[in-house]
């Protein structure tokens, strides 16, 4: 399978995965609400994807798929397969010491990321116990992430893109079916959603291991002490754990930022973790589509023009991906910060979702639409530096940026509240992007091909006329008031999305822009 088809599948499976999450994201809404118990859980469940991000996906496959690959390369499936069982082995061990103490030390958890939740009676005991409940959670993704970094090296992309999606569904039979089983049984009917995510790992898991039997490649784990003690001492093993190092800085200064705002969110007004929440769901709409292909499509190609010395085609290519960021994100930018109350409105105003909550997800939203462009932005710009195996700038520029940060929540939360966290977050989206773009200027990295000027300016007029219509479509209807009307306010909003895109793309063309010669500058 070559690399873009590859690409092109990880992305419509990530496609997948962000539909099923907002439509598990809705379904919540519409069942619980936004309160002090869909908080509780909002933080519970935070507990797990932190450590998820440490021990998983984030700094553990960061340092495994390399080791693994050139383990592969030069010494063959055989020990790369003895690799995978030593690697299995210390991994599960340190995953059941972590679960253990997890679980017993839930309520610590709790207080370091949300102290705020004692506000009210429940809160806090409610996502102590869902804590607990999920914690192992942390030890079956950690897992599926081992198992998606072999069926990766052998070039299986398939599997591992598509089972999110298993999390989702089960989230959402839970919700659906769960909750009202738990309170016919007189538990808290939120507690469903906490085994949900349990049986969502375990899915997970269970699916990918199948996909390693079918290769040949079935990790086998020892429970004998030797065992372990043998894995740890094998070379790859110690690799894999030197690696880590530097990758848990990275991991650990891009999520801190979220650690800080949930805290902070928890001693505002009950329901703001759930505002800030149900927001960042819409925001990892046009972020993952657009991030997805920037990081999948574009990353390769960087790689390939710096190993191979070709800095001319290094420079275009981020020309190119530069070019599409300008160009796709910023008219997303302006519909999340224009039109940010009828989109709240139309996917989250049901049930339990007041038409207070709408406002309040709002303003959230439109926070993170001030640095959409930003957070896109980065998804180009660090990979460039990746690709030069510079690692080091990117965790720097992250550093003074979290301060940053933070000396925005303190002067902002006073007068915007749970929306400051959003907003603060997408102005330093915006400052690590163009000291990222800045560093690659000084050092000559990459230079801007010719018709910037132009280009932007025909990208600038589109969207000025594209930001008229949706502020004009956001005072023409009273999208709450619709909410008895729920079909003819989906319709309204479909119209409005198929016009925008109408009066967006045609102005581009109108103003003398080719898209199609712009598409095709990255083959």
């Amino acid at each position: 399978m070559s690399l873009f088809k590859s690409a092109s599948v990880v992305s419509l499976l990530t496609l997948a995965s962000r539909i099923t999450g907002l439509a598990r994201e809705l379904l919540i809404a519409s069942t619980f609400g936004a309160s002090a118990l869909t908080d509780a859980f909002n933080v519970a469940f935070r507990i797990p994807n932190l450590f998820r991000r440490f021990f998983g996906e984030g700094a553990f496959s960061q340092a495994f798929v390399p080791v693994l690959a050139a383990c592969k390369a030069e010494q063959g499936e055989a020990a790369t397969a003895l690799l995978i069982d030593r690697v299995a082995t210390v991994l599960a061990w340190a995953l059941l010491v972590l679960s253990i103490l997890g679980v017993a030390g839930a309520p610590v958890l709790v207080w370091a990321m949300a102290s705020g939740l004692q506000q009210t009676a429940q809160g806090f005991d409610v996502a102590v116990v869902m804590a607990r409940w999920m914690f192992p959670y942390i030890a079956f993704m950690s897992l599926v992430a081992l198992a998606a970094g072999v069926l990766n090296t052998w070039r299986r992309f398939a599997v591992p893109a598509a089972t999110p999606v298993l999390l989702n569904l089960c989230m959402i039979a839970a919700t659906w079916l769960g909750a009202p089983w738990f309170k016919a049984i007189g538990l808290e009917p939120i507690y469903a959603l906490a085994g949900g995510v349990l049986l969502g790992g375990a899915l997970q898991l269970g699916v990918q291991l199948l996909a390693l039997k079918k290769i040949g490649i079935t990790p086998h784990l020892s429970l004998r002490w030797s065992a372990v003690r043998t894995a740890w001492s094998d070379p790859g093993t110690r690799s894999i754990v030197r690696l880590m190092g530097p990758a848990l800085l990275g991991v650990s200064v891009a999520h801190l930022s979220m650690l800080i705002n949930t805290q902070i969110a928890s001693h505002l007004a009950p329901g703001s973790v759930s505002w800030i929440t149900y927001a960042d769901r819409l925001m990892e709409f046009p972020t993952a589509l657009l991030g997805v292909a920037m990081g999948v499509v574009l990353m390769p190609q960087l790689a390939g023009a710096r190993a191979a010395g070709d800095a001319a085609r290094y420079s275009a290519m981020l020309d190119w991906g530069l070019r599409l960021v300008l160009l796709l994100a910023l008219p997303c930018a302006l519909a999340l910060i224009a039109f940010a109350q009828p989109l709240v409105a139309v996917l989250y105003h049901y049930g339990a979702i007041t038409g207070h909550d709408v406002v309040q997800i709002s303003r959230a939203l439109m926070g993170w639409g001030v640095g959409l462009l930003g957070i896109v932005a980065i998804k180009v710009l660090a990979p460039a530096y990746y690709a030069r195996q510079d690692t080091r700038t990117p965790v720097r520029i992250a550093i003074v940026v979290l301060l940053i940060t933070q000396l925005l929540n303190i002067a902002l939360v006073p007068v915007f509240r749970h929306a400051a966290l959003t907003l603060s977050i997408g102005l330093g989206a915006l400052i690590n992007a163009a000291w990222l773009l800045l560093g690659l200027l000084r050092r000559g990295s990459y230079q801007p091909e010719p018709g910037w000027g132009v280009f932007a300016l025909r990208v600038g007029a589109a969207s000025a006329l594209l930001l008229g219509f949706l502020l004009w479509a956001n005072s023409a209807f009273d999208w709450s008031a619709l909410r008895t009307q729920s079909f003819k306010r989906i319709w309204l909003m479909v119209l409005v999305l198929l016009a925008s895109a109408a009066i967006y793309f045609v102005a581009l063309r109108v103003l003398g822009l080719k898209l199609r010669a712009l598409m095709r500058a990255a083959d």
